[in-house]
């Protein structure tokens, strides 16, 4: 059933903006990155494509396939692409979909009254950065078909044959001259169609991976919608209140749906969407929500009574403590800052969200004062846990940790004052880290030894955070502050490597750092500033020769490819067992040592990993321990 009706689509309703020149010289202005993003991005322009459709009123499936040689097909049931003349430029109207920047049924109204691909560049760009690309199209009793490759057709538009098929089938392979990765995650898929698939409850969304001998085929369609989603996210969690909220409203042409539940955590998760795109940064549609979320409970506890007279309200920071809600508008004409849509621009969707999202809170919580009484409680947690961490701010401050003017006494800093050309290697020990002082180069790289573990703060309040030596070291350096007082511009280091053993303790010691950048310095992540250091596991000698050997798997095809060989086999078991000039020559110089960049390839995984791995719920980390055992190898215990 279509949200927003609409007349007859055919080739009078493509129209073409500009050419399609650019997008090869450069990619990332159009998907974002040429890595493993950017790779995927191309299926989520072809994907939100089809979902377009069925918002349209037009099929109730999209099927996406992964072939072997990592070729994906994404197959709908919509209408098909037009398949007659284009008035404008006498070529099919397909074809000039295909092959057009900014060509499509996206920009004039009559088409898509609503429409995630709005920019009109994703399947002309997905075209012009495959090895090739086939379309078939089912249109009007017939089908047709055209295969392009780098963008450019190599095949006339023909009709095929009679159908009494409908919709369009898309089959492409990404240039691995433009992409750094050319093999898609099944995982990643699964994840992006999953969460489709809660934001449209009547659409059946089907993945299949056909690359290995077991094929593997998942389907994803959720009658509860958002709700069922929330649920979803708060599975592994200690939830306030059973009943998860949920309100769905139409003013106007517009579509408002949001759904919310408070859990015993600390941090806030609010997932925004418009029209089915993630806006991972916001914008008013998430204004209006968060504004309406904080007047709502306020009005609820100045009511009843529930505030004290040190509190007099609450701040929307300590009403959005442990809370996880989703967010969905559907809206004509959506303004998207850049191609990957990142944020919603709509102005006038900051008072339409806030007005529906009042009325229906302060009703609810009036209605269910139980729930009401625990968000409060809650609330008011972290009102003292605010004000404790102001005390601690504030302290911090004169012990200058927040101060990027001050610097912690046990940092050897580099001699370079240009961020873009300077390294921080965090290390474990002060033995690797003495080592790592006399090994490096003092012009560009500076060395922080850590001093065993730091605190979890998966599992602690700010106030707690700041009082950590450890992590009061590792703020001071990198000179940003932390929470909402980050400021990536005072960066000091564009590189930051996480230096531990390659045991256990060692990865244990990576995880809890890299929890402390995912939770309260996200954007170091997200800018590709950190780094895992891979030092060697052995080292190889035979007479004067020596190989440093950085996996079991290398050493067991080393072994093979020296059957006859005798050599001396040395097992580092921590990085203070190298002197100086190895510590540099395997892992810290740029012309040799081994960088793997820390990224974030699904978001709703990654929040769900560190939440297993690393909250309070023992079983939930045993569980996953048990799960993933078999991804592990020889460790030492």
């Amino acid at each position: 059933m279509s949200l927003f009706a609409e007349p007859d689509y055919d080739a009078n309703q493509i129209e073409v903006l500009e050419g399609l020149e650019a997008v090869r010289k450069r990619p990332g202005m159009y998907i974002g990155s040429t890595g493993i993003r950017g790779l995927h991005h191309l299926v989520w322009e072809v994907v939100d494509n089809s979902i377009d459709e069925f918002l349209a009123g037009h099929g109730d499936q999209i099927k996406v396939t992964i072939h072997p040689d990592n070729i994906i097909s994404v197959e709908d049931w919509g209408r098909g692409i037009p398949a007659d003349l284009h008035r404008e430029t006498g070529l099919p109207a397909a074809q000039v979909v295909l092959t057009t920047l900014h060509a499509g049924g996206k920009f004039n109204n009559n088409s898509y009254k609503v429409s995630g691909g709005l920019h009109g560049v994703g399947v002309s760009v997905v075209n012009a950065l495959s090895e090739f690309l086939e379309l078939t199209t089912h249109w009007h009793g017939h089908q047709y078909k055209q295969t392009f490759k780098k963008g450019l057709p190599v095949s006339e538009f023909k009709k095929v044959a009679k159908s009494d098929k409908h919709g369009t089938i898309i089959k492409f392979k990404p240039d691995s001259e433009i992409f750094q990765v050319t093999e898609f995650k099944y995982d990643n898929l699964a994840h992006r169609l999953q969460e489709s698939a809660y934001l449209n409850k009547e659409l059946t969304l089907i993945l299949e991976d056909l690359r290995s001998e077991d094929p593997v085929k998942e389907v994803f369609q959720y009658d509860g919608g958002i709700k069922a989603f929330v649920g979803y996210l708060n599975k592994d969690r200690n939830i306030l209140h059973d009943d998860i909220i949920y309100l769905e409203k139409k003013p106007d042409d517009y579509f408002i749906e949001a759904a919310l539940q408070y859990h015993d955590g600390y941090n806030e998760r609010i997932f925004s969407y418009a029209n089915n795109i993630n806006t991972i940064d916001g914008g008013y549609h998430l204004t209006g929500f968060k504004t309406a979320l904080t007047r709502s409970i306020n009005n609820f506890a100045k009511k009843n009574n529930l505030l004290t007279a040190k509190t007099s309200s609450l701040k929307g920071r300590d009403v959005r403590e442990g809370l996880t809600a989703v967010l969905n508008v559907k809206l004509p004409e959506p303004q998207f800052e850049g191609q990957t849509k990142t944020k919603l621009g709509n102005s006038e969707l900051r008072s339409i969200v806030e007005s529906e999202i009042y009325d229906y809170l302060s009703l609810y919580l009036d209605t269910n004062p139980e729930v009401g009484k625990a968000i409060i409680d809650k609330a008011m947690q972290a009102v003292r846990a605010r004000k404790a961490s102001q005390k601690a701010r504030e302290l911090t401050r004169r012990k200058g940790v927040l101060n990027s003017n001050s610097l912690p006494g046990k940092l050897a800093d580099c001699s370079s004052r240009k961020a873009e050309k300077s390294e921080l290697f965090i290390v474990e020990g002060d033995s690797a880290g003495g080592s790592a002082k006399q090994g490096r180069d003092r012009k560009f790289q500076a060395i922080l030894p850590l001093k065993g573990k730091i605190l979890n703060v998966e599992r602690a309040r700010l106030d707690k955070i700041l009082n950590n030596t450890e992590i009061a070291s590792i703020i001071t350096a990198l000179g940003t502050s932390i929470g909402e007082d980050f400021n990536i511009d005072k960066i000091r280091y564009h590189k930051i490597v996480i230096m531990t053993d390659a045991d256990v303790d060692g990865a244990h010691i990576s995880t809890l750092i890299l929890t402390l950048f995912y939770r309260y310095m996200p954007q170091l992540i997200e800018k590709g500033y950190i780094y895992l250091a891979q030092p060697p596991l052995y080292k190889v000698s035979k007479g004067k020769e020596e190989k440093y050997i950085y996996t079991d798997k290398e050493l067991d095809k080393y072994r093979i490819n020296h059957p006859d060989k005798k050599f001396s086999l040395q097992r580092y078991k921590g990085l203070g067992e190298m002197n100086p000039g190895q510590l540099w020559e395997t892992t810290m110089d740029p012309e040799t040592r081994k960088l793997q960049r820390v990224e974030i390839d699904d978001d709703f995984e990654a929040d769900d990993i560190f939440s297993r791995l690393m909250g309070s719920n023992a079983s939930l980390r045993k569980e996953f321990i048990f799960n993933n055992a078999d991804l592990a190898s020889k460790l030492d215990i």
